[in-house]
């Protein structure tokens, strides 16, 4: 192992306060030159200094002020840039502190603004080292600028057309190439050669220029800071150094075998010995359970995980840790929270015997009466095209457009060494369960579907089944579904619960009705098994949203709304 302050090197790295300072300097800066528009007695002194300093008619001082709000909110979005160590926000920062200290000059009066402006361009410049993280390599550049031209034309062009077809009641008639004039300069607030004879029509004109000259820069900054969000997949040569992993390690972690999905990252420690898999959502580089490898050697593969993190400038995470994991990832100065809890089963002590199990006995037998029969078998002994029939039944059976999970889910069907357990009625499916191996003798479930019209205990007969025959297989423990802030809900449920816990419990059942917190709660809980309690590892309070939003992405239970992105995407 390593030590706490050694390994807190490489995710707060020297710099963390410098970069800290220069961030909040930076929203100081963007905040008062927005002051300096907003506010009357600034917009009056900006105003005259700037027109003075220029020799600028005292029209074309709003564009002055134009571009003053835009460098002011531009600063403003940059500093969420510059705290993650984007050396595009640092090239930007530069620029804009650039313009703004270059302005400010001219001044008879360098205050404010103006000395935040110079003081923030020497604390950029000589600190550039620490910023490194690198901007999205596929869309970011080439989007950005589309979406600026494709902005800035729209605003143009309504421009024309509205000067076009007015009346000349409301603004004297002129040429076409006065009209692409007026157009053009109404996108930076400038006042071109239309005379208006109604105020309306004027207002109208600028109000478009100015809100689409606007949504340009910013939107397109938007596309330049934001972070690189790569395609993930395994390759074949890390899939089986993983496969590896697991051979020799794969006892200690039920989640483990989740690893192998393809839409992840791997990265290994130097030693080769432990490896951490990642996906990035959201700008989150978003890890699920604990790394995979001899556990003295997980603080190499961390390390190696969070140097990619700095790199790309993704903010580190990871769901479903273990009590051993949360440990080691919180020697790096991460936070740990706990989220719930795993349900475990010891197969070989399983029963349907006795009261506590009068719920499943019950279920089973009921559908056991209605021509329910449950096989039980490895993937290896399908029949031949049986996998992909059940692969088609188990996405008709889905009942969402996207697939859920990421952390207890594998995304494929079939890998050797998996179970399958299915219930037939009349010779038709109408249930299919996967587990995945855990360990030589353990099994994790992946896979829970049923036919919509199937009768109710459909899945308490197949689990049931399965864990009674689970000797036959070799198998002695069986990890369920994971229960989401079980504890919550059991404290807020009991006699004497205080109003927190009460009221806790309350908007759990609540948020139940779309994500079934409590529903796989009771669930889980009919097998009496023993709850794992697992963790989700963030930096600190101010990330934990992104990673609550990269979370729920990666599951399949929202995040970041789809219609946005696909516009976004489009742009």
């Amino acid at each position: 192992m390593v030590t706490g302050t050694r390994a807190q090197i490489t995710w707060k790295v020297a710099g963390t306060t410098t970069v800290g300072v220069i961030t909040w300097v930076t929203r100081l800066a963007g905040l008062l030159t927005l002051g300096s528009i907003l506010i009357p007695a600034g917009r009056r002194s900006l105003r005259g200094h700037l027109a003075e300093w220029l020799e600028l008619p005292q029209e074309a001082t709003v564009a002055a002020a134009t571009v003053a709000l835009v460098m002011g909110v531009l600063l403003v979005l940059l500093a969420a840039g510059l705290r993650r160590r984007k050396r595009r926000a640092w090239q930007l920062a530069v620029g804009a502190t650039v313009l703004l200290t270059m302005s400010h000059l001219g001044l008879k009066h360098v205050f404010g603004a103006g000395l935040v402006s110079v003081l923030l361009l020497v604390g950029l410049i000589a600190n550039r080292r620490y910023f490194v993280a690198k901007p999205d390599p596929v869309v970011g550049r080439w989007r950005a600028v589309r979406v600026f031209v494709q902005l800035a034309l729209a605003g143009f062009v309504i421009n024309v057309i509205l000067l076009s077809v007015a009346p000349r009641a409301a603004v004297e008639p002129m040429g076409f190439g006065d009209r692409l004039a007026e157009s053009a300069l109404a996108l930076v607030g400038v006042s071109g050669p239309a005379v208006f004879h109604q105020m309306w029509l004027e207002d109208l004109v600028a109000a478009v220029g100015l809100l689409f000259g606007l949504a340009a820069v910013l939107v397109s900054a938007y596309f330049l800071l934001r972070s690189a969000e790569p395609a993930p997949r395994l390759t074949d040569e890390e899939v089986e150094r993983l496969r590896r992993l697991l051979d020799e390690h794969g006892e200690r972690d039920s989640l483990g075998y989740f690893a192998l999905r393809r839409d992840k990252f791997a990265v290994f420690s130097k030693t080769g010995k432990a490896a951490v898999t990642y996906r990035v959502i959201a700008g989150v580089a978003l890890c699920s359970a604990d790394p995979l490898g001899d556990h003295e050697a997980w603080p190499g593969a961390i390390e190696e995980y969070l140097e990619v993190c700095r790199r790309g400038g993704w903010v580190p995470a990871a769901m479903g840790v273990s009590e051993l994991g949360a440990t080691v990832w919180a020697r790096f100065g991460l936070e740990v929270l706990e989220i719930g809890d795993e349900a475990v089963v010891d197969a070989a002590a399983f029963t349907l015997e006795g009261r506590t199990m009068r719920g499943v006995r019950q279920a089973a037998a009921r559908t056991k009466r209605a021509g329910y029969k449950v096989l039980v078998r490895r993937a290896e002994d399908l029949r031949p095209g049986e996998l992909a029939e059940l692969e088609v039944l188990a996405a008709n059976w889905r009942g969402t457009d996207t697939e859920r999970g990421f952390s207890m889910a594998l995304g494929r069907m079939g890998d050797p060494g998996s179970v399958l357990v299915t219930a037939e009625q009349g010779g038709r499916v109408r249930g299919v369960l996967q587990f995945v191996p855990w360990g030589e003798t353990g099994l994790s479930l992946d896979v829970m579907r049923r036919d919509r019209t199937a009768d109710n205990g459909v899945n308490e007969l197949m689990i049931s089944e399965l864990l009674l025959s689970a000797g036959r297989h070799g198998v002695t423990q069986v990890s369920l579904n994971f229960a989401a802030f079980r504890a919550l809900m059991e404290q807020g449920q009991r006699i004497g619960a205080g109003p927190v816990a009460r009221m806790s419990a309350k908007v759990l059942h609540f948020f139940s009705r779309w994500i079934q917190i409590e529903t796989l709660y009771r669930f889980n809980a009919k097998f009496q098994p023993r709850w794992v309690p697992r963790y989700l590892v963030y930096p600190g309070v101010r990330e934990l949203p992104r990673v609550g939003i990269a979370t729920f992405e990666a599951e399949g239970l929202g995040g970041r709304s789809p219609r946005l992105l696909r516009l976004l995407q489009r742009a």
